[in-house]
């Protein structure tokens, strides 16, 4: 007498996976799918960057030289995006230049909803050979 196929399928010979296995592959699919996920999540661009830190990006380079930024290079800064204020202050002594009469006061130093702000310590030059530690400021109306 011959087997059916059936009888085979009943018993467990065919198409078995150990539990360890399935329970090891279903884990690997799920951390694949979360790598995937945080990958793409830091793809995305980062539409709600200040714009502070936007206007210091660009700032920055324009009134630095050799590493050390020049207060008197200032007024060599373009039109701003948006209403702003950027201010350097060491030593006692602060410079400053404005987008116009709708730039932000230069003394907010508070992030809100409509004012962002930015600030980085740098190393200004005060004086002919005389270096101080100061900071770059950015308040930016959005």
């Amino acid at each position: 007498m011959s087997r059916s196929s059936g009888e085979g399928f009943l018993r467990g010979d065919r198409a078995a996976v150990e539990p360890l296995a399935a329970l090891v592959a279903v884990l690997a699919v799920g951390a694949a799918l979360g790598v995937y996920t945080v990958a793409l999540d830091d793809a995305a661009p980062d539409r709600e960057r200040p714009t502070a830190e936007t206007t210091l990006d660009r700032v920055e380079p324009v009134v630095t030289r050799g590493g050390v930024v020049e207060p008197e290079r200032l007024r060599g800064v373009d039109e701003f995006r948006y209403a702003a204020t950027v201010t350097i202050e060491a030593d006692g002594k602060t410079w400053r230049v404005r987008s116009g009469d709708r730039a932000p006061a230069p003394t907010t130093t508070r992030r809100t909803d409509a004012v962002a702000v930015a600030e980085r310590t740098v190393t200004v030059g005060v004086g002919p050979g005389q270096n101080d530690r100061g900071t770059l400021r950015a308040v930016v109306y959005r």
